[in-house]
C-alpha cells in the first residue's frame, strides 16, 4: 500500500439514494446505499423510530417520509447503540421517550463525548448541517437491561439485548408477531461492519442469537432491508463470515509476533479480495484490525477512540 488515503472517510462525498421500504403495515426501512439506516414501527397508536440519523436537519427528511404515510405521533426513539452517526439526529422528533440499553448509557457517560468528536471529523458527509446538532449529547429517558416490550396499542415491541458484537450495548427491535427484525450495525448487508469497538469473539455467537428468532425479514444497520428470510441468512451470514475472517487473520499474525501495521497489511490483502467491494471497506479496516489486534493481545474491552487516537492510527498503518 504505498499510496496515502485520504483520512477516513474525509473524501467520502457521493450523496446516496435513499430508499423507504414498506415491509408490513407495521414496519418500514429507510436506507441509503449502505449509510446509516433508520427503521420505523408504527403501531396503533405511536410511531417508534429506531436509530435517529446524525443531526435534526437530516432526520428531517425521515419525519417526511413517516408523514406521508401516517400521522401517529412519534413517541418513542430507540438507540440500537451509542455511536453518534445513530444518536445525534434525536431531538428532530420530539419524542416522548429516549430508550436504549443500560450498557448504552453507560458507553455515553464514558465516552460519548469523544465518540461525537471523533466520527464528526472522520464522516464529514455523514453529518450534514452539523451545526444543527443540539450542544452536549442524547441522553436516554428510558433504560432496560436485557429486555423490555412495548405494546403500542395491539402491536407488541421486543427490545432486546442479544449478546455483544458491534459494542456491548446492541439492542434490537423484535416484531414476534410479523417476524421483522431492526439489528443495528450488528448485521450489515453489502457495506463493511464497523468494528473499532466491537468484541470479535462475542459478535458469532450474538448473531446466531439473532438467527434463532428466526426473522423472516430484517433491517441491517447499512445495506438494503432484506424482505425474505433467505435475504436475512445472506445478511447475518455475510457479517458473520467477515467478523470471523478479521478476528482469525489478525490472531493468527499477532500470535507470529508481527507489530500492529504488519497485521493490518497482511489482514487487509486476506479479506480484499472477498469484500474489498462492500461500502466503506477502506474506511473501517484500520479501526477494525487495531480492535482486533488489541482484543487479541492485551485489551478485552474497547479503548477509547478520541479524534487524535482516530488520526495517529490512521497515520500509523496508512501513510
Amino acid at each position: 500500500m504505498t499510496t496515502t488515503k485520504t483520512f477516513a472517510s474525509a473524501a467520502d462525498l457521493e450523496v446516496k439514494k435513499v430508499s423507504f421500504d414498506k415491509l408490513s403495515d407495521h414496519a418500514y426501512a429507510y436506507t441509503a446505499e449502505g449509510d446509516p439506516n433508520t427503521g420505523i414501527i408504527i403501531g396503533d397508536d405511536a410511531v417508534m423510530v429506531i436509530d435517529t440519523q446524525a443531526t435534526p436537519v437530516m432526520a428531517q427528511d425521515v419525519i417526511r417520509r413517516i408523514r406521508e404515510v401516517t400521522d401517529k405521533p412519534i413517541k418513542y426513539v430507540l438507540l440500537s447503540h451509542y455511536h453518534a452517526v445513530r444518536v445525534l439526529g434525536a431531538s428532530a422528533y420530539g419524542a416522548e421517550h429516549i430508550i436504549a440499553s443500560e450498557d448504552t448509557r453507560d458507553l455515553i457517560v464514558e465516552r460519548g463525548q469523544f465518540d461525537k468528536d471523533s466520527e464528526i471529523g472522520r464522516f464529514p458527509r455523514l453529518f450534514q448541517n452539523v451545526e444543527s446538532v443540539p450542544d452536549g449529547l442524547t441522553w436516554p429517558t428510558m433504560t432496560f437491561n436485557k429486555k423490555m416490550t412495548l405494546w403500542l396499542g395491539s402491536v407488541e415491541v421486543q427490545l432486546l439485548q442479544l449478546g455483544r458484537g458491534h459494542t456491548k450495548g446492541d439492542t434490537v427491535a423484535w416484531l414476534p408477531q410479523e417476524k421483522i427484525l431492526f439489528s443495528g450495525d450488528l448485521v450489515e448487508f453489502d457495506a463493511t461492519p464497523y468494528a473499532g469497538d466491537a468484541y470479535f469473539k462475542d459478535w458469532p455467537q450474538t448473531l446466531d442469537n439473532l438467527a434463532a428468532l428466526k426473522p423472516e425479514k430484517l433491517v441491517p444497520g447499512r445495506g438494503a432491508a432484506l424482505q425474505t428470510p433467505e435475504q436475512v441468512q445472506a445478511g447475518l451470514a455475510g457479517t458473520r463470515a467477515f467478523i470471523s475472517d478479521l478476528y482469525e487473520s489478525v490472531k493468527a499474525s499477532a500470535a507470529q509476533g508481527e507489530d500492529l501495521r504488519k497485521v493490518y497489511e497482511a489482514t487487509f490483502a486476506k479479506l480484499q479480495p472477498k469484500y474489498g467491494h462492500w461500502v466503506i471497506f477502506n474506511h473501517c479496516m484500520p479501526f477494525d484490525v487495531t480492535r482486533a489486534y488489541d482484543e487479541a493481545t492485551q485489551y478485552p474491552d474497547p479503548r477509547i477512540w478520541t479524534a487524535e487516537r482516530d488520526i495517529e492510527m490512521w497515520k500509523s498503518l496508512e501513510g
